[in-house]
């Protein structure tokens, strides 16, 4: 399939039809991988809550992860009815 590069700035771009978004489920981002003579474009599929472990360790190291609101109301001493 052929198509044209378009300008963006100073950079190049070039138009995905639609039909090849849905068929590869290509959505935001998408990955380039230089090879000899060729550029691959690959749709990047993250799984739920990926890197989630990684954040929350470096928000404990700089001590973000304190809580917001005083957890004395989980103390079991009240009733909700």
């Amino acid at each position: 399939m052929l198509t044209q590069l378009v300008s963006i700035g100073n950079s190049k771009g070039v138009r995905i039809p639609a039909a090849l978004l849905r068929q590869y489920s290509i959505r935001e981002e998408v990955e380039l991988v230089p090879g000899k003579n060729e550029i691959v474009i690959r749709p990047v599929i993250r799984k739920p809550r990926e890197g989630w472990d990684n954040a929350f360790a470096a928000m404990h190291a700089c001590g973000d992860d304190a809580l917001l609101i005083d957890d004395a109301l989980d103390s079991g001493e009240w009733e909700w009815n």
